[in-house]
């Protein structure tokens, strides 16, 4: 099949197909993260390019390719769970920017079939460095970049590197910061953190940041049988974060929205030749719910004690 033929079915035929979640991502009760939801929206884009008849090792191996998700916007409407096989149906969009698809997701509950995920992502080609002997690509040269790059500024004070870092991203905020030394296995394309790398920095950093405020999920677990939920993440790339450079994670709370919910926002940047070079943010929603049986949680209110550790206010 031919590359313009195949994407023409990208842009214009709709998938869907059935996808079965992790084992690995239900880590309380029979419940999915949310890290693993995004990484069945994730599949459900991989087999819609592979249906077209562009799949991610073909467009690498043949045309040195790397198909890169740098914008997944996720919202859960109704929680996954282990043994779920969801019905993912994905169209797609393209434009200047890039492609984008829109992908849902949806379960069978009580004989009904549910809406549990909406999803949006965007899609760049990135040219491998070592393109010489790849074969050429023109039908997909509207959507293939040489280099990830956002151009975007984050929303972080003047850092001088030379300085204390982490302090300085911290001071005078309502934030937490982690460095961290990139591991091979957050990396794809032999160098490169990928989108499902940053999902797990914005897992881990929620948890660091939950343990540094005393309210630790497994603390909150013990006491009160509580945990956190997500019904909103997002995580955009905006430059390259290589492997074996050290990443710094910053983790704001903007906003506590009454007793119901709070909203915060990951900035990722390495320090690179003596710059500050921005390459992720994001912005992840969580509430907190109580078991109720092993099969069933029902949300609650923030107490003084969860206010006071997300505002910042708790005496330690």
């Amino acid at each position: 099949m031919s590359l313009k033929k195949s994407l023409d079915r990208l842009l214009h035929e709709t998938t869907e197909t059935e996808i079965a979640v992790r084992y690995e991502g239900s880590n309380i009760c029979t419940w999915i993260g949310f890290k693993h939801v995004n990484y069945v929206v994730e599949e459900a884009v991989l087999r819609h390019f592979r249906r077209s008849g562009l799949a991610a090792r073909e467009l690498y191996e043949r045309h040195a390719l790397g198909v890169e998700l740098v914008d997944l916007d996720t919202r859960i409407f109704t929680a996954l769970h282990m043994d779920d096989e969801a019905h993912a149906t994905v169209t797609a969009e393209g434009d200047a920017e890039g492609l984008r698809f829109t992908v849902r997701l949806a379960v069978d509950r009580d004989g009904k079939r549910t809406r549990a995920v909406t999803a949006k992502v965007k899609v760049l080609l990135r040219r491998d460095d070592d393109a010489g002997d790849a074969e050429p690509a023109e039908a997909l040269e509207q959507w293939t970049v040489d280099a990830l790059h956002a151009g975007h500024v984050l929303d972080l004070p003047e850092i001088d590197p030379a300085g204390d870092v982490l302090a300085q991203v911290v001071e005078g905020r309502n934030a937490f910061a982690w460095k961290w030394r990139i591991p091979y296995m957050y990396c794809h394309f032999t160098e490169r953190v990928q989108m499902s790398g940053y999902l797990r920095q914005m897992e881990e950093v929620v948890d660091l940041f939950l343990a540094d405020r005393g309210i630790s999920i497994k603390t909150l677990l013990d006491d009160r049988s509580w945990i956190p939920v997500v019904p909103h993440s997002r995580v955009r790339l905006l430059e390259e974060a290589l492997m074996e450079e050290e990443l710094y994670t910053v983790y704001t709370v903007e906003n506590v929205f009454k007793t119901a919910t709070y909203t915060s926002r990951m900035d990722c940047f390495v320090i690179r030749d003596g710059a500050v070079v921005p390459v992720a943010t994001g912005t992840i929603i969580h509430g907190y719910a109580t078991i109720d049986s092993r099969r069933d949680w029902s949300l609650v209110d923030f107490d003084d004690r969860v206010l006071q550790a997300l505002n910042g206010t708790a005496r330690r």
